[in-house]
């Protein structure tokens, strides 16, 4: 007997725009998913780049208007990988027609129209997943296992980091990562770690926060000699404290020389310690607290950690950035086809967009901020 079928729209089709689209043509393959995921609408800006996206991944139809793939009935799911000022109008739209919601982060350009979205989903009763997928990594769901289980003791410590080198070259044109909607370091990549701090340790209870532009200006376009003052951050550090009493800190950085992808983390506690880079996302460093054992002991990701059977029946073979998002769109379309909650859903985005703003108020006001 055939699966039912579920109708897949993609807005945007650029790097997030891709991975979405490879997930839900890769998905059926590798889990038993409830329904087959079908390719139905491409949106882009015109008609002509909607069209030939379309035809490069492999959707039905192009069109260079979100709201006619909004409003599509043979659109079952609504995914978003525009620019984050589309966010909101896109998220909203796809609400009212009581469609299923997939959103990169973040989620949208301020907290006050998180919290709008959030409360419109949830008054709807509709389904929302924002694109937090380093957290599918089977190695962070061991970490926060391990913490449950109290194997290193009461944490007492937290440091983490997302550093990416991509903004390193003062003369990378201006863009939407730059505009001041779209928040900068910390909203960008910081807001990665953060939904990872509040997945391992709970919600954050206080932020001091110094945010600091490294290139004052930047081309005002590709090609272009004119330049024009950067608004955001390059790069924010900030002390934390969570509500359960633990202290840390998280950097966000995309001018960080010579780094590619440290989106990393140590976790401290009375009786071990826990260390992770996504530069190594196949292992998760333990340390016992054995006096005999000086160092961290190297967990490595196989089919003991799930899902990672689904891809690979050895250990040491490794899963890549793209594995996680069809672990990702795989509870999508559990979620979808069950009509049950998955996360992390908008009111988890719109909580890591409230330490966002805080951090961003913090370095105006010099203080701390609570939440």
């Amino acid at each position: 007997m055939s699966k039912p079928e579920i109708g897949i729209g993609l807005v945007g089709s650029g790097f997030m725009g891709r991975c979405h689209a490879n997930a839900f043509r890769s998905v059926a393959g590798l889990f038993d998913v409830p329904a087959e995921p079908r390719l139905r609408v491409l949106a882009d800006a015109s008609d002509e780049l909607a069209a030939d996206a379309a035809l490069s991944l492999g959707f039905e139809r192009g069109t260079g208007h979100w709201q006619a793939l909004v409003a599509d009935e043979s659109v079952d799911i609504v995914a978003i990988t525009a620019p984050n000022v589309l966010h909101a109008p896109i998220a909203q739209a796809a609400i009212a027609a009581g469609k299923t919601v997939y959103c990169e982060k973040p989620l949208s350009t301020t907290a006050v129209l998180a919290l709008e979205m959030t409360e419109a989903a949830e008054a709807a009763g509709v389904i929302t997943l924002v694109g937090f997928n380093f957290l599918r990594n089977p190695m962070i769901k061991l970490a926060r296992e391990i913490i449950t289980s109290g194997e290193i003791g009461e944490v007492t410590g937290f440091r983490g980091r997302h550093a990416e080198n991509y903004m390193a070259d003062p003369d990378v044109p201006h863009s939407f990562r730059t505009d001041p909607q779209g928040g900068g370091a910390v909203a960008d990549i910081g807001s990665h770690i953060i939904s990872m701090a509040r997945y391992l340790l709970g919600p954050v209870a206080e932020v001091h926060a110094d945010c600091r532009t490294i290139h004052e200006t930047r081309p005002t376009a590709p090609g272009m000699t004119q330049r024009a003052p950067v608004e955001v951050d390059d790069m924010t550090h900030a002390l934390v404290r969570f509500e359960n009493g633990v202290s840390g800190s998280l950097e966000a950085n995309w001018a960080a020389t010579a780094r590619t992808m440290d989106l990393s983390w140590e976790i401290s506690g009375t009786k071990g310690a826990l260390a992770f880079t996504q530069e190594r996302m196949n292992e998760l460093q333990l340390w016992s607290g054995a006096p005999e054992r000086s160092g961290y002991t190297r967990i490595e990701s196989g089919p003991s950690h799930p899902p990672y059977g689904r891809f690979c029946p050895a250990p040491g073979h490794h899963l890549g950035f793209n594995d996680l998002k069809v672990i990702e769109v795989a509870e999508l379309l559990t979620a979808h086809s069950g009509g049950t909650p998955c996360g992390p859903d908008f009111r988890e985005a719109y909580e890591v967009q409230r330490i966002v703003e805080a951090m961003q108020v913090s370095h105006a006001q010099r203080q701390w901020v609570n939440l």
